[in-house]
Protein backbone atom coordinates (compact mmCIF):
# COMPACT_ATOMS: atom_id res chain seq x y z
CA UNK A 1 0.00 0.00 0.00
CA UNK A 2 2.23 2.88 -1.33
CA UNK A 3 -0.74 5.81 -1.38
CA UNK A 4 1.56 8.33 0.33
CA UNK A 5 4.58 7.22 -1.95
CA UNK A 6 6.61 10.50 -3.14
CA UNK A 7 6.13 12.05 0.59
CA UNK A 8 8.60 13.12 2.81
CA UNK A 9 8.50 13.16 6.80
CA UNK A 10 10.70 14.82 9.07
CA UNK A 11 10.34 12.70 12.60
CA UNK A 12 11.40 13.75 16.06
CA UNK A 13 9.13 12.30 17.97
CA UNK A 14 10.04 9.58 20.40
CA UNK A 15 8.25 6.89 22.69
CA UNK A 16 4.46 5.63 21.85
CA UNK A 17 1.99 8.15 20.32
CA UNK A 18 4.45 10.42 17.61
CA UNK A 19 6.37 7.06 16.51
CA UNK A 20 2.76 5.51 16.34
CA UNK A 21 1.63 8.43 14.43
CA UNK A 22 5.28 8.28 12.12
CA UNK A 23 4.59 4.39 11.65
CA UNK A 24 1.16 4.75 10.50
CA UNK A 25 2.73 7.35 7.24
CA UNK A 26 5.65 4.62 6.30
CA UNK A 27 3.35 2.12 6.52
CA UNK A 28 0.84 3.87 4.00
CA UNK A 29 4.19 4.51 1.93
CA UNK A 30 5.69 7.93 2.73
CA UNK A 31 9.45 7.94 3.31
CA UNK A 32 10.15 8.75 7.05
CA UNK A 33 13.33 10.38 8.15
CA UNK A 34 13.91 9.49 12.01
CA UNK A 35 15.66 11.94 14.06
CA UNK A 36 17.11 10.85 17.41
CA UNK A 37 19.66 12.03 20.23
CA UNK A 38 22.91 10.94 19.52
CA UNK A 39 23.69 7.71 22.19
CA UNK A 40 20.71 6.98 23.30
CA UNK A 41 18.33 7.41 20.62
CA UNK A 42 14.48 6.94 21.26
CA UNK A 43 13.32 6.36 24.89
CA UNK A 44 11.79 3.23 23.54
CA UNK A 45 15.25 1.75 22.82
CA UNK A 46 15.92 1.39 26.51
CA UNK A 47 12.24 -0.03 27.06
CA UNK A 48 13.02 -3.96 28.45
CA UNK A 49 12.26 -6.47 29.43
CA UNK A 50 11.10 -7.82 27.30
CA UNK A 51 14.19 -7.84 24.39
CA UNK A 52 13.27 -9.52 21.16
CA UNK A 53 16.67 -10.58 20.41
CA UNK A 54 18.65 -7.80 21.38
CA UNK A 55 16.69 -4.82 20.93
CA UNK A 56 13.65 -3.39 22.73
CA UNK A 57 9.99 -5.08 21.42
CA UNK A 58 8.83 -2.20 22.11
CA UNK A 59 10.69 -0.20 19.81
CA UNK A 60 10.77 -2.62 17.09
CA UNK A 61 7.11 -2.49 17.32
CA UNK A 62 6.71 1.16 16.65
CA UNK A 63 9.65 2.18 13.94
CA UNK A 64 9.21 0.12 10.88
CA UNK A 65 9.15 1.90 7.82
CA UNK A 66 11.75 4.66 9.17
CA UNK A 67 15.29 5.89 8.26
CA UNK A 68 17.32 6.79 11.62
CA UNK A 69 19.21 9.65 11.48
CA UNK A 70 21.22 10.88 14.60
CA UNK A 71 21.10 14.66 15.48
CA UNK A 72 22.00 17.08 18.54
CA UNK A 73 19.35 19.43 17.83
CA UNK A 74 20.34 21.50 21.01
CA UNK A 75 23.24 22.73 18.42
CA UNK A 76 22.76 25.54 15.47
CA UNK A 77 24.25 23.09 13.06
CA UNK A 78 22.22 19.97 13.86
CA UNK A 79 19.22 22.45 13.83
CA UNK A 80 20.32 23.47 10.75
CA UNK A 81 20.18 19.87 9.41
CA UNK A 82 16.86 19.76 9.92
CA UNK A 83 16.26 23.19 8.26
CA UNK A 84 17.63 21.88 5.26
CA UNK A 85 15.48 18.49 5.21
CA UNK A 86 12.41 20.72 5.64
CA UNK A 87 12.97 22.64 2.61
CA UNK A 88 12.19 19.93 0.81
CA UNK A 89 9.87 17.74 3.51
CA UNK A 90 5.99 17.30 3.11
CA UNK A 91 5.21 16.91 6.65
CA UNK A 92 7.16 17.65 10.39
CA UNK A 93 6.14 15.76 13.52
CA UNK A 94 7.28 16.67 16.60
CA UNK A 95 6.68 15.91 20.29
CA UNK A 96 8.95 18.54 22.32
CA UNK A 97 7.55 19.67 24.96
CA UNK A 98 5.60 23.31 24.38
CA UNK A 99 7.77 26.36 23.88
CA UNK A 100 11.50 23.73 23.41
CA UNK A 101 10.32 23.79 19.79
CA UNK A 102 10.65 27.20 19.60
CA UNK A 103 13.92 27.62 20.85
CA UNK A 104 15.59 25.14 19.19
CA UNK A 105 14.65 27.18 16.05
CA UNK A 106 11.55 24.39 15.24
CA UNK A 107 9.06 26.65 15.49
CA UNK A 108 6.02 26.54 13.09
CA UNK A 109 6.73 29.69 12.37
CA UNK A 110 10.08 29.46 11.28
CA UNK A 111 9.85 25.99 9.53
CA UNK A 112 6.78 27.10 7.75
CA UNK A 113 9.08 30.20 6.29
CA UNK A 114 11.41 28.10 5.20
CA UNK A 115 8.89 25.99 3.53
CA UNK A 116 5.63 27.07 3.27
CA UNK A 117 3.67 23.85 2.15
CA UNK A 118 4.90 22.06 4.79
CA UNK A 119 2.58 20.47 7.22
CA UNK A 120 3.23 20.88 10.76
CA UNK A 121 2.00 18.26 13.02
CA UNK A 122 3.04 18.77 16.84
CA UNK A 123 1.91 16.40 19.41
CA UNK A 124 1.66 17.25 23.22
CA UNK A 125 0.74 15.49 26.72
CA UNK A 126 -1.16 18.65 27.92
CA UNK A 127 -1.95 20.78 24.40
CA UNK A 128 -0.33 24.09 23.36
CA UNK A 129 -2.46 26.22 26.13
CA UNK A 130 -3.55 26.72 29.25
CA UNK A 131 -1.70 26.91 32.56
CA UNK A 132 -0.79 23.00 32.20
CA UNK A 133 0.79 22.97 28.66
CA UNK A 134 4.87 22.55 29.79
CA UNK A 135 4.03 19.99 31.99
CA UNK A 136 4.90 16.31 30.81
CA UNK A 137 2.07 13.76 30.21
CA UNK A 138 2.13 10.10 29.71
CA UNK A 139 -0.14 7.71 29.12
CA UNK A 140 -1.33 6.75 32.58
CA UNK A 141 -1.40 9.95 33.50
CA UNK A 142 -3.53 11.13 31.07
CA UNK A 143 -5.84 8.10 31.69
CA UNK A 144 -6.04 9.60 35.25
CA UNK A 145 -6.44 13.19 34.33
CA UNK A 146 -9.05 12.31 31.76
CA UNK A 147 -11.55 10.71 33.86
CA UNK A 148 -10.71 7.50 32.16
CA UNK A 149 -9.60 5.52 35.01
CA UNK A 150 -12.69 7.24 37.37
CA UNK A 151 -14.37 4.82 34.64
CA UNK A 152 -12.32 1.78 35.04
CA UNK A 153 -12.53 -1.06 37.23
CA UNK A 154 -14.70 -2.98 39.57
CA UNK A 155 -16.99 -0.61 41.85
CA UNK A 156 -14.77 -0.31 45.26
CA UNK A 157 -11.60 -1.38 43.62
CA UNK A 158 -8.31 0.60 43.36
CA UNK A 159 -7.38 2.68 40.34
CA UNK A 160 -6.80 0.42 37.38
CA UNK A 161 -5.22 1.81 34.43
CA UNK A 162 -6.93 0.71 30.85
CA UNK A 163 -4.20 -2.47 30.04
CA UNK A 164 -3.25 -0.86 26.81
CA UNK A 165 -2.19 2.20 25.32
CA UNK A 166 -5.30 3.44 24.73
CA UNK A 167 -4.39 7.10 24.98
CA UNK A 168 -1.15 6.86 23.03
CA UNK A 169 -2.24 4.83 20.01
CA UNK A 170 -5.30 7.24 19.85
CA UNK A 171 -3.49 10.27 19.80
CA UNK A 172 -1.15 8.30 17.26
CA UNK A 173 -4.40 8.14 15.42
CA UNK A 174 -6.31 11.28 15.63
CA UNK A 175 -2.14 13.52 14.66
CA UNK A 176 -2.71 10.67 11.36
CA UNK A 177 -6.19 12.22 10.63
CA UNK A 178 -5.03 15.46 10.91
CA UNK A 179 -2.32 15.26 8.82
CA UNK A 180 -3.79 13.29 6.17
CA UNK A 181 -7.03 16.22 6.57
CA UNK A 182 -4.18 18.65 5.85
CA UNK A 183 -2.84 16.91 3.06
CA UNK A 184 -6.11 16.83 1.35
CA UNK A 185 -6.40 20.72 1.83
CA UNK A 186 -3.07 21.31 0.62
CA UNK A 187 -4.14 19.99 -2.37
CA UNK A 188 -6.53 22.08 -3.35
CA UNK A 189 -4.74 25.23 -1.49
CA UNK A 190 -0.93 24.14 -2.21
CA UNK A 191 -0.33 25.87 1.40
CA UNK A 192 0.69 23.95 4.84
CA UNK A 193 -0.21 24.19 7.93
CA UNK A 194 -0.02 23.37 11.67
CA UNK A 195 -2.12 20.44 13.65
CA UNK A 196 -2.10 19.97 16.56
CA UNK A 197 -2.90 17.45 18.95
CA UNK A 198 -2.13 16.27 22.75
CA UNK A 199 -2.63 13.09 25.14
CA UNK A 200 -5.42 15.22 26.94
CA UNK A 201 -7.40 15.71 24.34
CA UNK A 202 -7.25 12.11 22.82
CA UNK A 203 -8.41 11.38 26.39
CA UNK A 204 -11.39 13.75 26.59
CA UNK A 205 -12.48 12.36 23.35
CA UNK A 206 -12.43 8.95 24.74
CA UNK A 207 -15.12 9.90 27.72
CA UNK A 208 -17.37 11.20 25.32
CA UNK A 209 -20.21 9.11 26.23
CA UNK A 210 -19.84 8.98 30.06
CA UNK A 211 -19.30 12.76 30.12
CA UNK A 212 -22.41 13.10 27.73
CA UNK A 213 -24.46 11.26 30.18
CA UNK A 214 -22.93 13.44 33.20
CA UNK A 215 -23.75 16.48 31.49
CA UNK A 216 -27.23 15.23 30.48
CA UNK A 217 -28.40 14.00 34.00
CA UNK A 218 -25.70 15.34 36.82
CA UNK A 219 -24.75 11.93 38.09
CA UNK A 220 -20.98 10.82 38.38
CA UNK A 221 -20.89 7.40 36.16
CA UNK A 222 -19.67 4.36 38.47
CA UNK A 223 -17.14 1.62 37.84
CA UNK A 224 -18.83 -1.34 36.35
CA UNK A 225 -16.29 -3.98 35.70
CA UNK A 226 -16.52 -5.39 32.24
CA UNK A 227 -20.21 -3.73 32.48
CA UNK A 228 -22.33 -0.73 30.53
CA UNK A 229 -24.14 2.45 32.24
CA UNK A 230 -26.79 1.71 29.72
CA UNK A 231 -27.25 -1.49 28.59
CA UNK A 232 -28.17 -4.94 30.04
CA UNK A 233 -26.63 -7.78 30.12
CA UNK A 234 -23.77 -6.22 28.44
CA UNK A 235 -20.64 -7.71 30.43
CA UNK A 236 -18.34 -10.81 31.79
CA UNK A 237 -20.06 -14.04 33.28
CA UNK A 238 -17.82 -16.75 35.20
CA UNK A 239 -17.81 -20.03 33.33
CA UNK A 240 -17.41 -23.62 34.73
CA UNK A 241 -13.51 -22.72 35.24
CA UNK A 242 -12.70 -20.07 37.65
CA UNK A 243 -10.45 -18.39 35.15
CA UNK A 244 -12.15 -18.46 32.37
CA UNK A 245 -15.09 -15.90 31.44
CA UNK A 246 -17.23 -14.61 28.44
CA UNK A 247 -18.67 -11.26 27.60
CA UNK A 248 -22.09 -11.11 26.48
CA UNK A 249 -23.75 -8.40 24.69
CA UNK A 250 -27.58 -8.81 24.73
CA UNK A 251 -27.72 -5.38 23.40
CA UNK A 252 -31.35 -5.09 22.26
CA UNK A 253 -34.91 -6.87 23.86
CA UNK A 254 -34.47 -9.34 20.73
CA UNK A 255 -31.07 -10.45 22.08
CA UNK A 256 -32.17 -10.75 25.19
CA UNK A 257 -35.22 -12.96 24.73
CA UNK A 258 -32.60 -15.48 22.41
CA UNK A 259 -30.55 -15.46 25.26
CA UNK A 260 -32.93 -16.57 27.87
CA UNK A 261 -33.82 -19.18 24.98
CA UNK A 262 -30.20 -20.71 24.85
CA UNK A 263 -29.59 -20.22 28.29
CA UNK A 264 -33.55 -22.06 29.40
CA UNK A 265 -34.31 -18.94 30.91
CA UNK A 266 -37.63 -18.21 28.73
CA UNK A 267 -39.69 -17.32 32.00
CA UNK A 268 -37.27 -13.56 32.30
CA UNK A 269 -38.85 -12.16 29.21
CA UNK A 270 -42.09 -11.60 31.19
CA UNK A 271 -40.90 -10.86 33.86
CA UNK A 272 -41.40 -6.97 35.40
CA UNK A 273 -38.14 -6.88 36.66
CA UNK A 274 -36.31 -7.69 33.04
CA UNK A 275 -38.90 -6.67 30.56
CA UNK A 276 -37.37 -3.89 29.07
CA UNK A 277 -33.56 -2.40 29.30
CA UNK A 278 -34.41 0.32 31.11
CA UNK A 279 -35.56 -2.20 34.33
CA UNK A 280 -32.92 -4.43 33.50
CA UNK A 281 -30.31 -1.37 34.15
CA UNK A 282 -31.89 -0.68 37.13
CA UNK A 283 -32.29 -4.35 37.97
CA UNK A 284 -28.85 -5.18 36.57
CA UNK A 285 -27.03 -7.16 40.00
CA UNK A 286 -29.90 -9.46 40.54
CA UNK A 287 -30.37 -10.13 36.53
CA UNK A 288 -26.77 -10.95 36.78
CA UNK A 289 -27.26 -13.10 39.67
CA UNK A 290 -29.67 -15.66 38.01
CA UNK A 291 -27.65 -15.82 34.16
CA UNK A 292 -24.43 -17.04 36.08
CA UNK A 293 -26.14 -19.34 37.90
CA UNK A 294 -26.58 -20.50 34.25
CA UNK A 295 -23.20 -19.55 32.50
CA UNK A 296 -21.27 -21.39 34.69
CA UNK A 297 -22.52 -24.62 34.24
CA UNK A 298 -20.67 -24.19 31.12
CA UNK A 299 -16.63 -24.55 29.51
CA UNK A 300 -16.08 -20.95 27.85
CA UNK A 301 -15.82 -22.51 24.74
CA UNK A 302 -19.00 -24.88 24.75
CA UNK A 303 -20.91 -21.33 26.17
CA UNK A 304 -19.92 -19.54 23.07
CA UNK A 305 -21.10 -22.02 20.75
CA UNK A 306 -24.34 -22.43 22.01
CA UNK A 307 -25.05 -18.98 22.43
CA UNK A 308 -23.49 -18.43 19.16
CA UNK A 309 -26.27 -20.88 18.06
CA UNK A 310 -29.14 -19.10 19.00
CA UNK A 311 -27.11 -16.05 17.43
CA UNK A 312 -26.37 -14.03 21.00
CA UNK A 313 -23.25 -11.88 20.66
CA UNK A 314 -20.37 -13.41 23.16
CA UNK A 315 -16.99 -13.91 23.00
CA UNK A 316 -14.40 -15.79 25.27
CA UNK A 317 -11.58 -13.60 26.68
CA UNK A 318 -9.01 -14.66 25.17
CA UNK A 319 -5.54 -14.11 26.47
CA UNK A 320 -2.74 -13.25 24.21
CA UNK A 321 -1.44 -16.57 23.15
CA UNK A 322 -5.05 -17.45 22.10
CA UNK A 323 -5.46 -14.20 19.95
CA UNK A 324 -2.30 -15.17 18.60
CA UNK A 325 -3.26 -18.58 17.20
CA UNK A 326 -6.83 -17.60 16.79
CA UNK A 327 -8.25 -19.04 13.42
CA UNK A 328 -10.11 -15.53 12.53
CA UNK A 329 -7.18 -13.18 13.24
CA UNK A 330 -4.69 -15.39 11.58
CA UNK A 331 -7.46 -15.37 8.80
CA UNK A 332 -7.14 -11.81 8.78
CA UNK A 333 -3.70 -12.28 8.39
CA UNK A 334 -3.58 -9.35 10.95
CA UNK A 335 0.50 -10.80 12.45
CA UNK A 336 2.72 -10.54 9.78
CA UNK A 337 5.79 -12.22 9.72
CA UNK A 338 9.05 -11.14 8.31
CA UNK A 339 11.82 -13.42 6.76
CA UNK A 340 15.67 -12.06 6.36
CA UNK A 341 15.85 -9.44 9.53
CA UNK A 342 18.33 -9.37 12.36
CA UNK A 343 15.94 -10.43 14.62
CA UNK A 344 15.22 -14.04 14.25
CA UNK A 345 11.42 -15.30 14.02
CA UNK A 346 10.19 -11.06 13.96
CA UNK A 347 6.34 -10.92 13.51
CA UNK A 348 4.77 -7.34 13.24
CA UNK A 349 1.16 -6.50 13.39
CA UNK A 350 0.14 -5.56 10.58
CA UNK A 351 -2.22 -2.13 10.25
CA UNK A 352 -5.90 -2.69 10.84
CA UNK A 353 -8.14 -2.02 7.39
CA UNK A 354 -7.05 -2.72 3.78
CA UNK A 355 -7.15 -1.04 0.02
CA UNK A 356 -8.10 -2.91 -2.32
CA UNK A 357 -7.15 -6.00 0.21
CA UNK A 358 -3.50 -4.73 0.62
CA UNK A 359 -2.50 -3.95 3.73
CA UNK A 360 0.73 -1.92 4.84
CA UNK A 361 3.49 -1.44 2.74
CA UNK A 362 6.80 -2.78 4.71
CA UNK A 363 9.33 -1.47 3.19
CA UNK A 364 12.01 -1.40 5.72
CA UNK A 365 12.52 -2.48 9.60
CA UNK A 366 13.35 -0.76 12.06
CA UNK A 367 16.43 0.63 12.09
CA UNK A 368 19.82 0.35 14.41
CA UNK A 369 20.77 3.85 15.86
CA UNK A 370 21.91 5.89 13.34
CA UNK A 371 21.86 3.35 10.35
CA UNK A 372 20.54 5.95 8.11
CA UNK A 373 22.69 8.82 9.11
CA UNK A 374 25.02 9.19 6.00
CA UNK A 375 22.31 8.07 3.52
CA UNK A 376 20.16 11.11 4.44
CA UNK A 377 22.83 13.79 4.75
CA UNK A 378 24.28 12.96 1.33
CA UNK A 379 21.01 13.00 -0.25
CA UNK A 380 21.43 16.57 1.20
CA UNK A 381 24.70 16.68 -0.58
CA UNK A 382 26.31 17.21 2.57
CA UNK A 383 30.26 15.79 1.62
CA UNK A 384 31.85 13.26 3.62
CA UNK A 385 33.94 15.89 5.05
CA UNK A 386 31.46 18.28 5.84
CA UNK A 387 29.96 14.71 7.88
CA UNK A 388 33.17 14.06 9.67
CA UNK A 389 33.58 17.25 10.95
CA UNK A 390 29.84 17.12 12.25
CA UNK A 391 30.68 13.85 13.80
CA UNK A 392 33.76 15.38 15.34
CA UNK A 393 31.86 18.22 16.93
CA UNK A 394 29.24 15.21 18.17
CA UNK A 395 26.42 17.11 15.94
CA UNK A 396 25.40 14.22 14.48
CA UNK A 397 26.41 9.86 14.99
Amino acid sequence: MNVLSGITVVDITQNVAGPFCSQLLGDLGATVIKIERPGTGDDTRQWHPPKWGEESATFLALNRNKKSLCIDLDSPEGQEIVHDLCKDADIFIHSLKPGSEESRQLGYEKLSEINPSLIYAAISAFGDKGPMKNKPGYDPLIQAYSGIMSLTGNQGDDPVRVGVSIVDMATGMWSLIGILTALHQRNETNEGCKVSNSLLETGVAWVNLQLSNFMASGNLPKKLGTGMATTVPYEAFKTKNDDQWAIIAAGNNRLFKNLCDALELQELVEDERFKTNSVRVQNRYELRRIIEEKTTQYEVDDLARVLAEFKVPCSPINTLDRVYSNEQVNALQMIRPIEDFRVEDFKVVDLPFRINEERASIRSLPPLLGEQSEEVLASLNYSKEKMEQLKSKKVIQ
